[in-house]
């Protein structure tokens, strides 16, 4: 949002990725499923792979959902900013080609949400 101001406005950007210290934000919505109203952000390692990204950061953020470990990960469809992207699971983050601050987005076929009203 632009800022009109009298004086110089500093802007500061905390979450730049030389503040991480080597890790970067990734940032992973669940479709439809509206009881995470907003993506979850991890910082990780560009090392880490991307079977531990879905086995353990999303299994310990959404794991909560009844719907979640009847997840059949072949069947998910990804989207990396907006558009269908295909992850490699035993590829790192980085070798995914995932840079610090991307948004993914998971659709689950056939699970939408508790009663299927996207919950």
């Amino acid at each position: 949002m632009p800022v009109v101001s009298i004086k110089l406005y500093p802007v500061d950007n905390k979450d730049r990725k030389e503040n991480f210290h080597g890790a970067q934000l990734l940032y992973v919505g669940w479709d439809k499923h509206l009881l995470f109203y907003a993506p979850t952000v991890f910082c990780l390692p560009p090392d880490t792979r991307f079977r531990d990204v879905v086995e353990t950061h999303l299994a310990n953020a959404y794991g909560v959902h009844p719907e979640f470990s009847g997840i059949d990960w072949n069947q998910v469809c990804w989207l990396k900013s907006g558009q269908p992207w295909t992850p490699d699971m035993d590829k790192s983050i980085a070798e995914n080609g995932l840079e610090h601050k991307d948004v993914l987005r998971f659709q689950t076929p056939g699970r939408d949400g508790l009663a299927g009203v996207g919950v």
